[in-house]
């Protein structure tokens, strides 16, 4: 796996030896961060990188001109290695890192908003939702915020979660865009 785009295109990141995280494919990637362009959501954006495994997702992001991103995971394990490849990317300055549930998450941290988020969990096990309401019950989103959500291509995305914008199936995988 490597980086896409942007001021680190090209550069390894390391991924875990065991399947205990399923890191988004480069060719995911690179599609979803051309739709992403397209609207204009990436350039200078608070980035939140929830369920960050490898933290490929927030990562692209900065190296494709995020000014900063948050990387959330409940595993220490994913955390570090997330750590690990922002500081081999040189992004550590515009990351911050936090080992919790972003499914119970609250308050965001210093009152700092977001205006991008990747969700990316485990599969079957319908954690997406209880997500995305908790970043709307406790202010987490900047008007005008992206969610970009990764699932199952079997799961339906509850209505109350936001105006769809855009969806596409990568093999298993269904990616949707929707705006806040």
């Amino acid at each position: 796996m490597r980086i896409i785009g942007g001021t680190c295109r090209g550069r390894p990141l390391k991924t875990p030896k065991n399947q205990d995280i399923r890191p988004t494919s480069d060719k995911v990637r690179q599609a979803i961060f051309n739709a992403l362009f397209s609207r204009g959501a990436v350039a200078g954006a608070h980035v939140l990188d929830g369920f960050c495994g490898t933290g490929a997702l927030g990562l692209e992001a900065l190296s494709q001109g995020a000014g900063s991103a948050l990387f959330c995971d409940i595993s220490r394990t994913s955390l570090s290695l997330a750590q690990e490849n922002a500081t081999a990317l040189g992004v550590l300055d515009y990351a911050e890192f936090k080992q919790m549930d972003v499914t119970k998450i609250s308050k965001p941290l210093e009152g700092k908003k977001v205006d991008l988020v990747f969700l990316d969990p485990p599969y079957n096990k319908e954690l997406i939702a209880p997500c995305v309401r908790a970043l709307r019950e406790f202010g987490w989103l900047n008007e005008k915020a992206w969610l970009v959500l990764e699932s199952e291509k079997g799961w339906v995305c509850p209505p109350d979660m936001g105006a769809l914008d855009f969806e596409k199936q990568y093999g298993e995988t269904i990616v949707r865009f929707l705006s806040v």
